[in-house]
């Protein structure tokens, strides 16, 4: 009886050594980014909490010429993010660079919704990196659009490689913890 409960103990061990070097247990060996581009600071506000929550690093995605309120005019056709979002092609350039991006696993990027989707210049950050075999998780902030479905499939499409959620938008509000209870599938 006892040498069959050596055997039973032994068998659990390998299966718990097997499991454990997988890859199936992520919160252990996931290196987690929280980068967000943030105009006006909400996003930025949310950023910081789920940075903090989660114990990733954070980086802000900053723009090489900063918008002012008079860029961020969404009635004026002619506003600087207006004109940006109205070329899908439209590539606003990016001051800092983030280096050692490829130690990452998993990359929550967060942003506002502009006209809704992503602002552009989180394409050129998309853009600017290799996220093969990466997970990005898109989330948001917006004082309207309910959704960030556009926003994934836009940065699925210009990282093809990467596995891309569709993400979440929320309220400036949201707490540490309920951001921490929603990244935990990605952990």
């Amino acid at each position: 009886m006892k040498k069959l409960l050596y055997i039973l103990l032994a068998v659990v061990a390998v299966f718990a050594i097997i499991y454990a070097f997988s890859g199936k247990s992520n919160a252990a060996n996931n290196k987690v980014l929280v980068a967000y581009f943030s105009a006006t600071g909400n996003t930025a506000a949310v950023a910081d909490r789920l940075a903090n929550a989660i114990g990733a690093d954070l980086v802000a995605i900053q723009p090489e010429v900063a918008y002012t309120a008079e860029d961020l005019d969404w009635r004026n056709d002619k506003s600087r993010s207006s004109v940006e979002m109205g070329d899908r092609a439209s590539r606003p350039a990016i001051a800092n660079k983030i280096d050692n991006i490829e130690q990452y696993d998993v990359i929550f990027l967060g942003f506002p919704i502009w006209w809704g989707r992503e602002p552009s210049i989180i394409d050129t950050f998309i853009e600017s990196y290799d996220f093969a075999g990466k997970t990005i998780v898109p989330f948001a902030t917006s004082g309207s659009t309910p959704t960030t479905d556009e926003a994934a499939s836009n940065i699925q499409s210009l990282a093809s490689d990467a596995s891309v959620s569709t993400g979440k938008r929320f309220e400036n509000s949201v707490s540490g913890d309920e951001l921490k209870a929603w990244a935990g599938e990605w952990l």
